[in-house]
């Protein structure tokens, strides 16, 4: 009798297609991560990775050397997914190998996130409990095509519709002119902004008046800090300070136009003209554009001080070689070192650095000076020395006792009866929330937060300071706005008598949409929400907001 087989039953006659498996939490976790705005997650490459793990492969062996080679793959990915800066900027940034390892410590540091720890924890615990239940490698693919979709341009005519309801829908209150922000915030619609802006920038510039040989003189001290920002004040309780205080105009809507010093001083220093591109502040400049050479026409002698030695990121050769600043540093190798900076260099006090800079100004003969100086006291990584030894790097205390310098310094100067003006310009902030797209001290994308800084003005001997404290300023402010109120301060000088009138001064500044850029970022605002487009990428994303 012949043997009968059994025929497959149907599972078996069809064979199982391998799932992702572990897989899945990687690609999970990024779906997580991506809804709660901490990741970019690029949905291609993500299926690509999914896709090469997914293709049956016979030999065991095989399969296995396939599952080694995708983890660098998918480390390299999930970098890529970050809003982090590519890695190969983020090492070729000058001085970062300078760091001190106690500031490398402190950073790595700053990327471990209890709360998101907690959050992949219980995801993974819902992936033990659900894995016998669900089919997880279908909705990971699921989710990697919805995200794709959503990634795909939309077509002409779906766009038009949707320009006609957006036309159609009330404007929200306090939204810039239709002119500056018509259409969806679209990429083309973004694109065409930001040309516009620029276009609109090259054409603006301060007229100075003639040189007048009779004109009232005075000083000009421009203070240019690094890492304070509005934001910071917020978060360590400094808003309200005995410095802004003192001072005669405060600039409350002011934007720094980047995140980094060298761009930000050389955007101080060629103030007198509209704001350009990044990339254009490494080409020649218009002279017209140079402040200090602006200041050197009316008569004023430039002078340049620094409470460090300028060699970090080339700061000192960027002065001189873009910002046009020709004046040697003020030698300040006899003062004590007050703080260490995050590369181990030496810091001086603000007030030691200023009070021995006025003396020296006060023995010249020159009618009329102009100082340009950089503090690094707020620098993050800074340690502050104390008398006792110990060091911290505490941001509060370290504003403290910049404020509490150069409100000494502000008195005196009042009591030295000579005639003053002194600006009072932040580089850009410290970061120190940061926000989910980076880490507190990152200053990478020049977030809204890092660029809205404190600028602050105060007349010194030259007319009544205004009742009842500070004017404040609340138009969209930037560095011509700067430019054109030194400008307006020769002008009065040059009246007789000299005729400081605030109202005067103040009135119809040049306002600035705010516009920020980096090498690595750029940042518009458009219909009252800002945008980010990172670098080698054509797409403008909304920058998450924290809650």
């Amino acid at each position: 009798m012949a043997r009968t087989e059994a025929l497959p039953s149907p599972a078996e006659a069809v064979p199982a297609r391998p799932g992702l498996g572990l897989w899945n939490l990687y690609f999970l976790a990024k779906f997580a991560l991506a809804w709660g705005g901490t990741l970019n997650l690029h949905a291609l490459p993500n299926l690509l990775l999914a896709a090469a793990l997914l293709l049956p492969l016979k030999p065991r062996w095989l399969s296995r050397l396939r599952h080694l080679a995708a983890v660098p793959a998918a480390v390299a990915l999930c970098y890529y997914d970050t809003w982090l800066p590519p890695f190969a900027r983020l090492l070729g940034a000058p001085g970062v190998l300078d760091f001190t390892p106690g500031y490398l410590l402190e950073l790595a540091g700053r990327f471990v996130d209890w709360h998101l720890l907690g959050l992949l924890a219980l995801l993974v615990l819902g992936y033990v409990l659900l894995a016998p239940w669900l089919r997880l490698t279908t909705v990971s693919l699921a989710g990697l095509l919805w995200l794709a979709l959503l990634a795909v341009p939309r077509p002409a005519g779906w766009t038009a519709a949707t320009e006609a309801a957006q036309a159609s829908a009330p404007a929200a209150s306090g939204s810039a002119p239709a002119s500056q922000n018509s259409g969806p915030a679209d990429n083309a619609t973004l694109d065409a902004y930001l040309a516009r802006f620029y276009q609109d920038e090259a054409a603006r510039h301060t007229e100075f008046p003639a040189p007048a040989a009779d004109a009232e003189p005075f000083d000009l001290l421009v203070i240019n800090i690094c890492s304070l920002a509005w934001d910071d004040l917020d978060e360590v309780g400094l808003r309200d300070n005995t410095l802004l205080r003192k001072m005669d105009v405060v600039f409350d809507d002011f934007d720094s136009a980047t995140s980094y010093s060298g761009p930000a001083a050389i955007r101080l220093l060629r103030a007198s003209c509209g704001q350009g591109s990044h990339a254009q502040l490494y080409q020649p400049a218009d002279p017209r554009c140079e402040l200090f050479e602006n200041l050197a026409r009316l008569g004023f002698s430039d002078e340049l001080a620094l409470n460090h030695d300028g060699h970090f990121d080339h700061f000192l050769d960027e002065l001189h070689q873009q910002g046009g600043l020709a004046a040697a540093p003020f030698d300040t190798s006899r003062l004590p070192r007050a703080l260490s900076a995050f590369d181990g260099s030496p810091i001086k006090r603000d007030h030691d650095v200023l009070a021995a800079w006025w003396q020296h100004r006060l023995g010249e003969r020159s009618p009329r000076t102009a100082l340009f100086y950089n503090t690094i006291s707020l620098h993050d990584g800074n340690r502050l020395l104390g008398a006792d030894g110990r060091s911290g790097t505490d941001y509060r205390p370290r504003a403290q006792q910049l404020f509490d310098d150069l409100s000494r310094f502000v008195d005196e100067l009042a009591r030295s009866g000579r005639r003053v003006a002194l600006v009072i310009v932040p580089e850009h902030g410290a970061a120190l929330r940061g926000d989910r797209m980076q880490i507190p001290g990152l200053r990478e994308i020049p977030s809204p937060a890092i660029t809205h800084v404190p600028v602050a003005v105060k007349l010194i001997g030259m007319g009544t300071p205004p009742m009842g404290g500070p004017l404040h300023v609340a138009a969209p402010s930037s560095y011509l706005a700067i430019s054109e109120l030194v400008s307006r301060l020769y002008a009065a000088s040059a009246q007789h008598p000299a005729a400081y009138d605030w109202q005067a001064l103040l009135r119809d500044l040049p306002q600035t949409a705010p516009e920020a850029e980096d090498e690595g970022a750029k940042v518009i605002e458009y219909a009252g929400k800002p945008h980010v487009q990172l670098k080698g990428e054509s797409e403008w994303l909304p920058y998450p907001q924290n809650p």
